[in-house]
Parts: C-alpha cells; sequence; structure tokens
C-alpha cells in the first residue's frame, strides 16, 4: 500500500520505518529541510534502540523515502498519517496548530480520495476539527474530493516502540463508516496475524482512549509514589509494599515502581491535556489534578534528600548524577526529573558532575555550556571527586557498579538512589550514607 507520513519524529519515523518494514511503499514529510536531509544521509534524529537499521534497511531498499515537498507526499499515498507534534499550550491544553496545517496541505494538494489518519496524541473532538479544516479549503478552493478522518493513536514505549509497534497489544482505530474500518484493517493486516488486535470503535472513543491509557499509568506511578511517602513515615519498606500488592492479578507489577516521578513527551503532556480538556467541559477532574501534584512535588524529593543530608548547604559542592533521560533506552529529557533535580542544585549553588549513555549531547543542547555543568564519557568520571552521587535514571549500566571502587572515586560516601535499584543493608555495610524512596 502507499502510505504518506506526515512528521518525521518519533511517531512518525516509527510509524513510517515499520509500515515499510512489511513492503508497504511510504514516503515520509516533514518541512524541516535539515531534518529531510539527514534521514536522506542515513543519520537517525533521534535515539530510538534499531530504529537506525530499520530505516537504512529500507531506505536502501526503496520503500521508505524522505522529502519535504508536501504535493508529492499528498498526490503518493492513500493513506495520510498527521503524525506532527502536539505540544502544549500555556493553559496546558494540546497545540493543534500543525495538525491542522497538515490537514489544509492535504486539501490543498488532493484530487482523489484520501484518508487523513490522527496518529498524534490530540484531544477529543480533533477529527472533527481535520475534517472540518479540510472541508473549508476544498471550498475554498472550489474542489471537490472525497476524503475520511481516522482516528488511530500510537502507543509506543520509547525504547521500545519497534518492538510496540511490530507486536502490538492493541491497534485502536476510530471510524466513522465500515469502509474506513476495513481499509485500516486491511493496512495493518502484517501486524494482526495470530490473533485479531484490531479495536474498532468511534472516532470520540478513540481520541479519549489514547489520553486515558496515559493518564491511567501516571495515576499508577503517583499513587506509588504517594505510598512511598508514607512509607517513609511510618518506618515500613515500600518495595516489600510493591511486591505483596503486585502479585494481585487485579494489579499486577507494571508501573508499580516509586521512584522520583514520571516525565517524557507524554505522561505530563497528555495528563494536563486530559484534564484541561475535562475544565473546558466544566468537568473537575480532581484525581487528574492530585496526579500531577504528586509528581511535580515527586521530582524535587532528590534534592531535598541531598539538602538534608548536607544540612542545607550545598554551595560549592559537586554532585554526581547517573542518568540524564526520562526513561532508559531514550535521550529524551522532556520533563526529565533529572533537569528538576540539576536546576535546583544549580539554584543552591552546586556542581553537576553527570552522565548518561546517550542524552548527554540532549543536556548539551538544552543547556548549553555552562561552568557548573560537565558532561562526562562515563559512570566513573561522574562520581570522581564529587561529594554525593544521585542516580537519576534506571540504565543498566548502573544496575551493579563496583561500589568499592565508588566510595574511593567520591569525596563523601553518600549515594541517593532515586530508583530504587540497590541493597540498602548492602550499601550501608559498605560504609555509605545511602538514601532511597520509602525505604527504612
Amino acid at each position: 500500500m502507499k502510505v504518506t507520513i506526515f512528521g518525521s519524529g518519533y511517531v512518525g519515523l516509527v510509524t513510517g520505518a515499520c509500515l515499510a518494514e512489511v513492503g508497504n511503499d511510504v514516503i515520509c514529510m516533514d518541512i524541516d529541510q535539515r531534518k529531510i536531509d539527514m534521514l536522506n544521509r542515513g543519520e537517525i534524529p533521534i535515539y530510538e534502540p534499531d530504529l537506525d537499521q530499520m530505516v537504512e534497511r529500507n531506505a536502501r531498499e526503496g520503500r521508505l523515502k524522505f522529502t519535504t515537498d508536501a504535493k508529492q507526499a499528498v498526490e503518493h499515498g492513500l493513506f495520510q498519517f498527521i503524525a506532527v507534534g502536539t505540544p502544549p499550550d500555556e493553559d496546558g491544553s494540546a497545540d493543534l496548530q500543525y495538525v491542522l496545517a497538515v490537514a489544509e496541505t492535504v486539501a490543498e494538494h488532493m484530487t482523489e480520495y484520501r484518508v487523513l489518519i490522527d496518529k498524534s496524541t490530540v484531544p477529543v473532538g480533533t477529527a472533527d476539527r481535520v475534517r472540518a479544516r479540510v472541508r473549508e479549503t476544498l471550498a475554498r478552493l472550489d474542489k471537490q474530493a472525497d476524503f475520511d478522518v481516522v482516528s488511530n493513536p500510537e502507543f509506543l514505549k520509547e525504547g521500545a516502540a519497534i518492538d510496540d509497534f511490530m507486536r502490538p497489544d492493541r491497534i485502536v482505530v476510530g471510524t466513522d463508516n465500515p469502509r474506513t474500518t476495513e481499509l485500516l484493517r486491511a493496512l495493518y493486516a502484517p501486524f494482526n496475524r495470530s490473533h485479531d488486535r484490531l479495536i474498532a470503535m468511534d472516532i470520540r472513543s478513540a481520541e479519549l482512549t489514547k489520553y486515558a491509557a496515559n493518564a491511567m499509568l501516571a495515576t499508577k506511578i503517583s499513587f506509588m509514589n504517594e505510598l512511598s511517602n508514607l512509607a517513609d513515615r511510618l518506618g515500613a519498606d515500600i518495595e516489600h509494599v510493591r511486591n505483596g500488592i503486585g502479585s494481585d492479578k487485579r494489579i499486577g507489577y507494571a508501573f508499580i515502581y516509586p521512584g522520583c516521578g514520571y516525565g517524557g513527551s507524554c505522561f505530563p503532556k497528555d495528563v494536563s491535556a486530559l484534564e484541561r480538556t475535562a475544565h473546558e467541559v466544566g468537568f473537575e477532574a480532581q484525581l487528574l489534578n492530585a496526579v500531577q501534584d504528586v509528581n511535580h512535588r515527586q521530582k524535587n524529593i532528590l534534592f531535598k534528600k541531598i539538602s538534608d543530608h548536607f544540612d542545607g548547604d550545598l554551595k560549592g559542592k559537586t554532585i554526581g548524577i547517573w542518568g540524564l533521560a526520562f526513561k532508559p533506552n531514550t535521550d529524551d529529557m522532556r520533563e526529565a526529573p533529572s533537569r528538576a533535580l540539576m536546576e535546583a542544585l544549580w539554584q543552591a549553588g552546586a556542581q553537576v558532575q553527570a552522565y548518561d549513555p546517550v542524552a548527554g549531547e540532549e543536556a548539551k543542547r538544552i543547556y548549553g555550556e555552562r561552568e557548573d555543568l560537565i558532561l562526562v564519557e562515563n559512570p566513573e568520571a561522574a562520581v570522581k571527586d564529587a561529594d554525593a552521587l544521585a542516580v537519576v535514571t534506571e540504565w543498566r549500566i548502573f544496575q551493579s557498579p563496583d561500589f568499592d571502587e565508588i566510595k574511593q572515586l567520591l569525596k563523601q560516601p553518600v549515594v541517593i538512589d532515586g530508583r530504587n535499584i540497590y541493597d540498602p543493608e548492602m550499601l550501608r555495610q559498605k560504609g555509605f550514607a545511602y538514601y532511597c524512596i520509602g525505604r527504612p
């Protein structure tokens, strides 16, 4: 099938590469000439495991192309995926200007039937606005062309996006007629062979499903972080509690790991946008507000533990940080807990030595060159002559370090573990001042 993807960022590039992988003829269109030039040179602008090989292979074999030519892109594909950014507006709502700009572009260039597919995470009612924009543009240009609009939200985890797309838990398709349902069923057939994962529903329900999924997962994280703070005050061990409740099949173990807060491009933005959507229809979403409040507070917990250890005097101190990305296997630092920690440390007069396996360049892009941020090439360099080590992201490389070496490298044997990956008793026996989340 011929497929066009508008947007060559995270969602668009993964979607395009995976659809090409199963034999479709895909064009990714983006207005960013620099990004398209990079992709045509075989360079990937984001970090996602195995994505570079998939893009290179399908581009080499002619199934995946990149362009800035909107006319070519619209003429190419029956399916016109909209996978552009929906950044949060000042009031927390999703900014739809790029989505609607794509709808207008498709209408300007289309001469025959097209299916516009909202792949971006968008508020309920966006498909109606896309449809209206297409109709307005066609009327303005005195054109007639048949089209449909579909909601097909993505459920990709950063760091595991290719596996999520190639072996999905579910494929949600929101349509308003049987024709488009069957077209999408045919497009997704290669990913849907062992059993039927495609869930067809109305468009507004599909739009809400994406927000509901991310809000539910964010709620589980904030709930466990709330319990971890209670465990701290009660002398309980939140890891024992986690095992106790996770063994209940109704609850499960996923997303109940306490830590220093969630970040990334999805949970913070989507919870905020869903809360804003509720507000717009006159509903006070109290739980969503609480989820956000707990997460904002949790992002400050590592700084508080460091500050308390040093009796509030951090001026001139150097803090080593392991992990800058909001989670392992990505370079995404959007809303990352590391940012809240570093910015609080700088405000208190401390210096940061930080290491992340892949997010160093992203940190440099965000913060530029500054004297109080030293980005290093390995974990050992981050702790050398530091006054404390803070573990912020649970990369595998940090799971089993040589604590004897770390103790020698640190000025003071202080470890603040924001992901509860170490054994408190073992570190304390080795002479460390060890602080974690919700454990005695």
